[in-house]
Formats: structure tokens, sequence, C-alpha cells
């Protein structure tokens, strides 16, 4: 794809911009269907964290350690990274809402097994099957989204969507852990497959059936779309910039108590003001990304550093340290509607491969950087090593940013 592509490519979000030079223009409401799956999304992404909070449940029920326990988070994960992009070539001639459908049926399926399973083997099996689902859903629910936002909201969409996963931080994780200690830990599960199996009527309804007369594009097509240099700069965005957010917020615990000596109970507090502040950012990153795509890319990646940075420096200072805690979560993570929604722009023929892509990259990105930030930890820096491994990924975001930016310049001619 030529950089005079992708400027015409982003015709469509640079033309929305145009009104603003008489005054802000309020956009229009996004369809029903955006906020029913943005609803589904927040089920899916739910149940990748909510295990945090029941994991020495868990562990005292099947007789294994909390460490071992934990590997159902790894698990799923590691089925995230690899489910996502192979769902979406398994499913390349299914329809869009048949696709999500199955996905939500799966997902219910996987849930029960996990509420009734006894065997730890088992309830890993389970869970990565449902990381496969869950990559599925949100993957064809990116491109649903988009195409019912029009050409003129595609990030604001997915903003919108994103919300959905981010709400899940706030909401359903926090509520999932109280439900588990009132119900036993297998009881957020059953919750999760009821509500899955509630939500299929809604996408029945509410997805166009239009999504069902779209022609399947060939495999080869598909993989072609993996040829694209500006698709693999996004993928590397994607994994930099969750990478690097990530590092510092899987370790923000022994910060701010060790390092920032704040009392332990005020930890979840903080925990809940970064997790409010990367939903306002998603939904005005989205906002944002419609009208300056690469200009917000950039300018996120950077800023994301300097947080990070002024962490590192300011971490023993307990006031400074949480604000920017809270700032890291409202400016981190609200570039990535934005990058999902170039990933559709730059897959061409293969939006849902694209998407798939980017959710990989995501996982990735949040594998490597807690694992390396782990080590960091461990290490003389202590405290504070993982918010310097954050810094270093988010700098390296910036290379991709830039180098998208530059791609996406008017040509003279």
């Amino acid at each position: 794809m030529t950089p005079d592509s992708l400027t015409r490519a982003a015709g469509p979000a640079a033309s929305s911009a145009g009104p603003a030079a008489g005054g802000w223009t309020p956009a229009p409401p996004l369809p029903l269907v955006v906020y029913v799956l943005a609803a589904g999304t927040f089920l899916m992404l739910t149940t990748e964290f909510v295990v945090a909070g029941l994991l020495p449940e868990i562990a005292g029920d099947l007789q294994v350690t909390v460490a071992q326990a934990g590997l159902l988070i790894t698990v799923f994960a590691v089925g995230m990274i690899v489910g996502s992009p192979t769902m979406a070539l398994l499913t390349r001639r299914m329809p869009g809402r048949t696709t999500l459908l199955l996905a939500l049926a799966v997902f219910a399926a996987g849930h029960v097994v996990v509420a009734v399973a006894s065997s730890f083997p088992l309830l890993l099996g389970a869970r990565f099957v449902t990381a496969w689902a869950t990559g599925a859903f949100w993957s064809v629910a990116s491109v649903v989204a988009t195409r019912a936002a029009g050409p003129g909201a595609p990030s604001r969409a997915l903003g919108l969507v994103g919300a959905g996963a981010m709400l899940a931080n706030v909401v359903g994780v926090p509520l999932g852990a109280f439900a588990g200690q009132l119900s036993g830990w297998r009881g957020p599960f059953w919750a999760l497959a009821v509500l899955s199996l509630a939500a299929v009527p809604l996408v029945a309804r509410h997805v166009p059936r239009a999504e069902e007369d779209r022609r399947p594009v060939s495999l080869r097509s598909e993989l072609g779309a993996l040829r694209s240099g500006p698709l693999w700069l996004v993928l590397a965005a994607c994994a930099t910039t969750t990478g690097g957010v990530l590092s510092a917020y899987s370790y923000v615990s022994p910060l701010l108590t060790d390092r920032a000596g704040i009392a332990a109970g005020w930890v979840p507090l903080v925990l809940v003001g970064f997790g409010v502040g990367s939903l306002v950012g998603t939904v005005v990153g989205g906002r944002l990304g419609d009208v300056h795509p690469h200009a917000t890319t950039t300018a996120v990646a950077a800023s994301t550093a300097v947080v990070l940075l002024a962490i590192c420096l300011l971490s023993a200072h307990p006031v400074p340290t949480v604000l920017l805690v809270v700032l890291l979560g409202l400016i981190g993570l609200s570039a990535n509607p934005v990058l999902s929604s170039l990933a559709v722009r730059f897959a061409g023929v293969a939006p849902t491969l694209g998407v798939a892509m980017s959710v990989a990259a995501y996982n990735l990105g949040t594998a490597v950087g807690s694992w390396s930030a782990g080590h960091a930890l461990e290490s003389g820096l202590g405290a504070s090593g993982p918010a310097v491994v954050g810094t270093g990924i988010a700098v390296l975001t910036l290379v991709p940013a830039l180098a998208i930016a530059r791609l996406g310049r008017p040509s003279r001619s």
C-alpha cells in the first residue's frame, strides 16, 4: 500500500474535521448494535482477569498452589494470542452474525465446564478454548461495529467496544471477586455462562443480517493482507503500547506500598482510578482518532513515555505517584481504538484478520511486558523496576507511530 493510498484511505476521517473550523459539531449517535457488541466484549474480557481475585479459593479447592492456579490467567492470554488470528481464518467463510452467536455459545459452554470441573487440567483446557471464543468474538465485533458506524466514525465505534473491555476491569472483575467470596469461586463462572446465553438473542436481533450476505474472501487473499507493511507497523505499536502500560500496571501494588509507602487498603481505590481513567481515555481517544488518527497515536505514545518516566522519578512520593497512575490509565491505552481502526484499514480485504492480529499483538505485548517487569522487580531496581521497563517499551512505540504518521502524510504531487 502506497503513501497516496494511505492518504485516500484516511479521507473520510480527515473530512470529518471540516466543520470544526466553524465550531465544534456534535458527533451523531452510534447505532445500537455497537452498544450491544460493547456489552458482549464486557462479558468476554471480564472472564480474562476475574480469576485474579479468585486464585486463593481456586487453589484451595483444587489442591494446587496459588502460582499454579495463576496458569489459568496465562493460558487464557496464550489462547488469545494463538486463537484470535486462527479463528479469523477458520471462520472467514462464516457470516459475522453467525460467528458472534457461535462464539457466545462456546463461551457459555466453556464457563459451564469451569464451573463444574474438579480437574485442574480440564479447567486449563476449558480456559484455553474460551480464549479462542473470546478472540473470535472481539475480532468480528470490532469489524461489525466499524461497518455499522460508517466511514466517519470507525475509531469512535471501536472506542466504545474497547470501553466494554475497560469496564470489565472497573466493574466486572471486582464484582466477580465479591460474588466469589459470597457464593464460592464457581459462582462467577455460572453467572458469566448465563449472561452470555442471555446476550445471544440480543446479538441475533441487532446485528444486521447484511453481515450474512457478504461474499467470503479466499484464504490466499486473507493471507495476502499480511504482506502489508503498514499493518505490521500498527501491530508493533499495539504490542509496545500495551506492553509499556501493563508492565508498570501489573506490579503497581508493590510500587504503591513498598516504594511510595501507601497503605495496602488504599491500593484498590488507586486501581479503580486507573480503570476509570482507562475507560474515559478509550472513549475520548476513539473520538480524537476519527479526526486525527496519526497525531493521536504519536501524542499518546510520547505522553505515555513521559508519564512512566515521571513515575520512575517520583515513585517515592505518594501523592504524585497516585495521580500519575490515574493519568497513566487515562492516557496509556487511549490510542488502542485508533490502532485497531488502522489495523482494519491496512488489512484491506481481510479486516477481521487485521483486528484479530491486533488482539494477538495486545496480548503478546502484555505477556512479554509483564514477564520482563517481573524480572525487573526482582532485580536491583526493586519496586520501581517494572515502571523502568514500561518506560523503555513505551519509548519504542514512537518508532512505529512516527513511521505510520510519515506514511500517512499527503505527497507533494
